[in-house]
C-alpha cells in the first residue's frame, strides 16, 4: 500500500496542544491516559469525526440532508483516513422497536428465510397450506387401491344467477351433470328448495388405474381452471379431499395473501400487530398508580387520582356521594373492601362514571396539556391482549419454519437459535436460501463469540448494559465483514467480566486480521498488553493534558504514566479499614425474579459502599436499575416505569431519595455543559442580578442564562457557533461573530463584567 499509516497533523481539538503523529493502519492501537487527559478528543472528536465527515461527502447532496453530519474536527492536515464506524458506550438506542435481532441485522435475514422457506398453516383448522398442482394431486391418489372409484368435481359460484341461466352457462362450458350428497344428477333433474352459494359440478368419473394417468392429470388441470383454483376429489362414499391451486385452505375456504418479506417484520406495518404496531407493549391505565396504597380508606383518599378530603375535589365528592346511594363502606381500608364494591368504583354504573370513566373522559379531552399532564401520571406500559406481546400479526403467526412461528424463535437466546438454525434443512438447490441462513448462522456465532449466549434475539436493546450494547455493535461490525475500515472504540471493557476479556481480545483482533484499523479508548490493562500499539496522553487533565506521553509499540512502553502501570512499577493500594453494617439498617429485596432472575432475595447494608458484581449477563443492571431504582422511586411516589418483578421490598422508610447514574449523556443540546447540569450558574445569576447595573437595567437571573430569549444572543440562538451551509459540503461551524462565543447579548456581557 501506498499510505501505511493515518497522518495527523496540528491536531487540537479541545484541550490537544497541536498534536503530529501516524496511527498505523491495520493494527489496533490502544488510547490511554488519565481521565480528561484528551483521549476521546483525539480518538472521536478527531479520527471519528474526519473519516465520517468525508464517507458522507462522498453521497449526492440529496442523499446527504438524511444523514448524521458532524462537525469539522480543529485540525491542520489529516491523510491517509478511511471510513470511520463509532463503538461508544453511550447508550444509542432508546427506541423499543430495537432488539437484539435488529440490531445485529439477524431479523433481517430470518424475514428473507420465512419468505422462502416457512409453511403456511390454516388459522381454522391448522393444517398445511401450499398451492397444490395436478401432479401433487395425483401423488396423493396413488396411495388409494387401484380400481378405486373416483370423482373429481369443482365448485361454481351461483352468484344470484336463475336455474335457467345456470344451467345454460354450464352446458355453454361442456358440464351436464351434478354431485350432490355423494351421488350423481343431471343438471336437468337439479330443483333446488333453497339456492346455495355455490354447487359441486363434475368434471369426471373414472375407475384409477396407473395407465389412466394422463385422464386424470388432464381432469384436475380442467377443474381446476372452470373451479377457480379450487376441486375436490370423492374416492369412495366416505372419502373427500379439497384442493387448492392458490394460497389458501380447500377445506376452510380461507385465502391467505403471498408471504412477503415485510409481512414478518414488526417494523412494517404489514407484519406489526394493528393495536400495538409492532412495540409489544400498550399504554393504560396502571391501577397500582391510581390505588397506591390498599391500607388507606376511600375516605381517607385511597384513590389517589380522586384527591382526599382536604383538596376539595369533585370528583371525591361524586365518590362519597356514590358510596352512601350504594351503601359501600368509606372508612375501612380499600384492600378490604367486596369484589363488587370494587368493581363498581373502577368500572362504574349507570349513575356513576367510576375510575375508568374519568379517564375515558380525560383522554376525549387530551388536546389540553392539562390533561395529558394528568394521564401521563397514572399510565403504564402492558403486554398487548391481542399479540401477547409477540409484536406481529395473527397471519404472521401462522407461518412455521421448522415447526417453529417466528415469534418462538425471536424468544429464543442466542445458543438455542444457533441450535435451531444449524438444525434447519434448506432444499440443496435452492443457493439463495443457502446463503441467507449462512448469514443468520454467522451473526449467531459471533454473539455467541463476544459472550452473549444467554440474550434472547427479541431482548429490547434499551433494557441491555452498556457494555452488552456494545457488544451487540462489535458482533453487528463482524457480521457485516467490511474491510479497509477505521473502528473506534470506547472502553469496550465497560460492563465486561475480566472473566470474558480474552473473548474481547479475540474479537479485535479479528476485525485487525480482516484489514482494518481499530483505535480503542481503553483501561483495563490485559486489553493494553494485547494490542499493537499504545498511545499514552498526559501528562495530566485539562489544560495539563493533551500531550504525547509515549507512542509507539505497546511492548517498548516507556516509563510514561500508564508504562509505569504496566511494568508494575506502580500499583494500585488496597483499602484499608471497612465499615461494619449497622444491624438494624438494611434494605431487603425479596424474591427478585425480573429478565433472568431467579426469585433471589438481596439484603443490602445502608449508610456503606455496597458493590454488586457477577460475570456479564448474571443480572446485576436488573437487580439495581430495574427492580432497586424504579421500586425505590415508586415507594418515594415518583414513578419511574414499573419495576422489574419481584415480592417485596423492605426498609424503604430508611431512604428519603435515590438518584441513578448511569451511562447515559448529561445533555443533548449544544446549550448543555457541567455548570448548566449541576445548576452551579444559578447563584451566580442572582448576584448578577442584584448588581446596580442589572437593576438599573430591569435584568432578573433569566437574563444572565443562554438557555432563556432574553439573555441568549440572537444570532447563535445561545450555542456559540453560526452554523454556514457550504451548499454541495458539509455545514460549517464558525465562532459566532456577535458574541463571540460567549452565547449572551452584548448587553448582558457588559453587565458581567462590570459584575465580575
Amino acid at each position: 500500500m501506498k499510505n501505511q499509516s493515518i497522518r495527523i497533523t496540528g491536531a487540537r481539538q479541545h484541550n490537544l496542544k497541536k498534536l503530529d503523529l501516524a496511527i498505523p493502519l491495520n493494527q489496533i492501537t490502544v488510547v490511554t491516559g488519565v481521565s480528561g487527559s484528551g483521549k476521546s478528543s483525539l480518538a472521536f472528536d478527531t479520527l471519528y469525526a474526519e473519516g465520517q465527515r468525508r464517507y458522507v461527502e462522498t453521497f449526492s447532496p440529496y442523499a446527504r440532508q438524511f444523514m448524521d453530519r458532524m462537525d469539522r474536527p480543529q485540525v491542520e492536515k489529516i491523510e491517509g483516513i478511511p471510513p470511520a464506524i463509532a463503538i461508544d458506550r453511550k447508550d444509542p438506542v432508546r427506541t423499543s422497536r430495537s432488539t437484539v435481532g435488529t440490531m445485529t441485522e439477524i431479523t433481517d435475514y430470518v424475514k428473507l428465510l420465512f419468505a422462502r422457506l416457512a409453511q403456511l398453516h390454516c388459522r381454522s383448522c391448522g393444517q398445511p397450506v401450499r398451492p397444490e398442482t395436478p401432479a401433487h394431486v395425483w401423488n396423493l391418489l396413488q396411495e388409494h387401491p387401484t380400481e378405486s372409484a373416483i370423482v373429481i368435481t369443482f365448485p361454481y359460484m351461483i352468484n344470484g344467477a336463475s336455474i335457467d341461466e345456470l344451467r345454460g352457462s354450464l352446458r355453454q362450458m361442456g358440464f351436464d351433470r351434478l354431485f350432490l350428497k355423494n351421488q350423481i344428477i343431471p343438471l336437468e333433474d337439479w330443483q333446488p328448495k333453497r339456492r346455495p352459494k355455490e354447487i359441486a359440478v363434475l368434471a369426471d368419473r373414472l375407475i384409477l388405474r396407473p395407465k389412466d394417468k394422463a385422464r386424470v392429470l388432464d381432469s384436475l388441470e380442467l377443474a381446476f381452471r372452470f373451479g377457480g383454483g379450487r376441486l375436490d376429489v370423492w374416492p369412495g362414499p366416505d372419502g373427500h379431499f379439497a384442493f387448492s391451486n392458490r394460497l389458501a385452505c380447500a377445506h376452510c375456504n380461507i385465502e391467505y395473501s403471498a408471504p412477503l418479506p415485510n409481512l414478518f417484520s414488526f417494523n412494517s406495518p404489514m407484519g406489526a400487530c394493528d393495536t400495538c404496531r409492532g412495540f409489544g407493549r400498550t399504554i393504560g391505565i396502571d391501577m397500582d398508580l391510581v390505588i397506591p396504597d390498599h391500607s388507606l380508606s376511600l375516605a381517607d383518599g385511597a384513590i389517589k387520582a380522586f384527591g382526599n378530603p382536604d383538596n376539595d375535589r369533585m370528583e371525591f365528592t361524586d365518590l362519597m356521594d356514590f358510596c352512601r346511594r350504594q351503601k359501600i363502606p368509606t372508612h375501612i381500608p380499600y384492600g378490604k373492601l367486596k369484589a363488587a364494591h370494587k368493581n363498581a368504583i373502577i368500572k362504574g354504573t349507570s349513575d356513576y362514571y367510576g375510575i375508568e370513566g374519568l379517564f375515558r373522559w380525560l383522554e376525549s379531552r387530551s388536546y389540553k396539556m392539562t390533561a395529558r399532564v394528568f394521564l401521563s401520571r397514572y399510565r403504564s406500559y402492558d403486554v398487548c391482549r391481542e399479540c401477547s406481546g409477540t409484536r406481529f400479526k395473527e397471519e404472521t403467526l401462522l407461518y412455521r419454519l421448522g415447526g417453529q412461528n417466528i415469534a418462538r424463535i425471536y424468544a429464543l437466546n442466542v445458543e438455542q437459535a444457533h441450535e435451531f438454525f444449524k438444525m434447519l434443512p434448506v432444499p440443496p438447490q435452492d443457493e439463495a436460501g443457502q446463503l441467507i441462513l449462512e448469514e443468520v448462522r454467522n451473526r449467531l456465532n459471533y454473539l455467541r463469540d463476544v459472550g452473549l449466549r444467554y440474550l434472547t434475539l427479541d431482548r429490547q436493546s434499551r433494557t441491555l448494559s452498556g457494555g452488552e450494547v456494545q457488544r451487540v455493535a462489535l458482533a453487528s461490525a463482524l457480521g457485516s465483514s467490511l474491510v479497509n475500515t477505521l473502528y473506534v472504540l470506547d472502553e469496550p471493557s465497560i460492563g465486561l467480566h475480566p472473566r470474558d476479556n480474552h473473548r474481547l481480545i479475540r474479537i479485535l483482533k479479528g476485525l485487525r486480521d480482516l484489514s482494518n484499523t481499530v483505535v480503542v479508548v481503553e483501561h483495563d490493562p490485559e486489553i493494553i498488553r494485547e494490542s499493537d500499539y499504545l498511545l499514552d496522553l498526559g501528562p495530566k487533565a485539562g489544560e495539563q493534558g493533551g500531550e504525547i506521553m509515549y507512542f509507539g509499540p505497546t511492548a517498548e512502553v516507556n516509563g510514561s504514566l500508564t508504562g509505569q502501570y504496566l511494568k508494575g512499577r506502580r500499583k494500585i493500594s488496597v483499602a484499608g479499614r471497612q465499615r461494619t453494617p449497622r444491624s438494624n439498617r438494611w434494605l431487603t429485596i425479596k424474591e427478585a425474579a425480573a429478565n433472568n432472575l431467579k426469585k433471589i432475595d438481596v439484603h443490602i447494608p445502608l449508610g456503606l459502599f455496597v458493590c454488586l458484581t457477577g460475570v456479564s449477563g448474571s443480572g446485576k443492571s436488573t437487580l439495581a436499575e430495574d427492580i432497586l431504582y424504579k421500586a425505590a422511586k415508586k415507594s418515594l411516589g415518583n414513578q419511574e416505569g414499573r419495576p422489574g418483578e419481584h415480592a417485596a421490598i423492605r426498609g424503604m422508610d430508611h431512604i428519603d431519595d435515590v438518584v441513578l447514574v448511569d451511562q447515559r449523556a448529561i445533555g443533548r443540546t449544544p446549550r448543555a455543559n457541567a455548570l448548566t447540569y449541576t445548576k452551579a450558574l444559578e447563584p451566580i445569576r442572582r448576584l448578577l442580578a442584584n448588581t446596580a447595573a442589572a437593576k438599573a437595567a430591569n435584568f432578573g437571573p433569566g437574563f444572565f442564562s443562554f438557555n432563556v430569549a432574553g439573555g441568549r444572543c440572537e444570532t447563535c440562538k445561545g450555542e456559540g457557533f453560526e452554523k454556514v451551509d457550504m451548499q454541495f459540503l458539509s455545514d460549517v461551524f464558525f465562532l459566532c461573530p456577535d458574541c463571540c462565543g460567549k452565547r449572551f447579548k452584548p448587553d448582558v456581557l457588559v453587565i458581567c463584567y462590570r459584575g465580575r
